[in-house]
């Protein structure tokens, strides 16, 4: 079947199987291999990518569920419209250390962005509610929880906040 979705700001039409799923759209057939496939099962969370704003884990999500959809994936996240910065969170994770081998990170910095988006003043208590989907096999988390915390920081005061 075909269908028709926004990727990253693109106007995107792919043919798919009906059982193909997102991770596997984006992965095999659109070559956008940053969205990572931990566990099949919707457990780790290294495949979170937003639909329609949302964070939804692409691993359980079947593709023809795009069809008329806005989707972004971390290849998408960027500074600014047009723009080759890194988003304000990419950079609190570089910057704060909230990265080790590097697998889970798109997931987090996902699930960290609609965090972020959703409550701009998150307390730790809030952010380590909200990665409770996403599983880190290397941090501990302390780092991660920083570097989001600064991260939503960076974004609210972007948005004059």
């Amino acid at each position: 079947m075909q269908i028709s979705f926004t990727l990253n700001g693109r106007p995107t039409t792919v043919d798919v199987e009906p059982a193909t799923l997102v991770a596997e759209l984006l992965r095999e057939q659109l070559n956008l291999t940053g969205t990572h496939i931990g566990c099949d099962t919707s457990q780790c969370g290294a495949c979170v990518v937003h639909l329609d704003g949302l964070p939804v884990k692409s691993c359980t999500l079947l593709a023809p569920a795009l069809e008329g959809a806005t989707l972004l994936t971390i290849e998408g996240l960027q500074g600014g419209p047009g723009s080759n910065q890194m988003h304000p969170m990419q950079e609190a994770f570089r910057e704060h250390h909230g990265l080790q081998c590097g697998f889970c990170t798109p997931g987090m910095l996902m699930t960290a962005v609609s965090l972020a988006t959703e409550k701009p003043n998150l307390t730790e208590a809030d952010v380590r509610h909200g990665l409770e989907g996403n599983i880190c096999r290397c941090t501990g988390y302390q780092n991660i929880v920083v570097s989001v915390m600064a991260g939503a920081a960076a974004m609210n005061a972007a948005k004059g906040g």
